[in-house]
């Protein structure tokens, strides 16, 4: 039985690599794609992210790029909201839509959006778990049937970064919402490029979600070994 159902979970978790696979494809040809349609105001990224946290009152948050693509991200701690070179200076819809975005995250710390703060309590923890659980839930497989419990804290490490994933969805979600009612608000989307940065949000949301349910089946997975330790 239990050998059926770690067998089970195996196929979850090559499905769910499968489909995280096509989920990030999905990302990067809607990003190549809406990269080359221009909002039709020529403000860059980085104007629209200081024109969303000015419009909503925020004038402590610098606006920065960032090496890379898709590292786009807005840091709580230095309170900046960092932008790819793609993104940075870029008159995009793309642009527009992921500088939005991660506007839609300083203003939730600006708010103490809950899920934004629980998120951020949590880093230092996950930060550690995700250091050392690789090599403790090894070990606790080697040592399953001498010494179950390494295996049993390693489940409770991984645990931790499984609802950090969890929490990271509506945090997510949340940050996109924000930026699409800004965006049309603000008449830098209109009726015909709105449903674009829409969707292009959507397919960087899809990111997160897979991850959340491989990290869910990866957890179940050595949830299962170690109950069927002793069969």
């Amino acid at each position: 039985m239990a050998t059926g159902m770690i067998g089970m979970q195996w196929i979850i978790f090559i499905g769910i690599a499968v489909v995280s696979w096509l989920v990030q494809m999905n990302l990067q040809n809607k990003f190549k794609k809406y990269s080359k349609i221009p909002t039709g105001n020529g403000m860059t990224g980085a104007d629209v992210a200081l024109k969303m946290l000015h419009d909503n009152g925020i004038y402590d948050v610098t606006v920065t790029h960032t090496p890379g693509h898709l590292t786009d991200h807005y840091n709580p701690a230095n309170k900046t909201v960092n932008l790819s070179e793609g993104v940075y200076s870029s008159d995009s819809i793309m642009a527009a839509a992921v500088a939005a975005h991660e506007c839609g995250h300083a203003v939730q710390h600006a708010r103490a959006y809950a899920p934004l703060t629980m998120r951020s309590k949590l880093v230092p923890v996950v930060s550690f778990a995700s250091n050392i659980m690789t090599w403790i839930l090894l070990a606790g497989i080697l040592m399953l049937n001498t010494f179950p419990q390494l295996l049993l804290a390693g489940i409770i490490l991984f645990a931790m970064t499984t609802l950090f994933s969890f929490i990271t969805l509506p945090v997510e979600i949340n940050a996109s919402k924000r930026a699409l009612v800004w965006l049309s608000s603000s008449g830098i989307t209109n009726s015909r490029n709105h449903a674009q940065a829409e969707d292009a949000l959507r397919s960087a949301a899809y990111t997160y979600v897979v991850a959340a349910l491989g990290s869910l089946a990866t957890l179940i997975y050595y949830i299962m070994i170690f109950l069927g330790r002793r069969e």
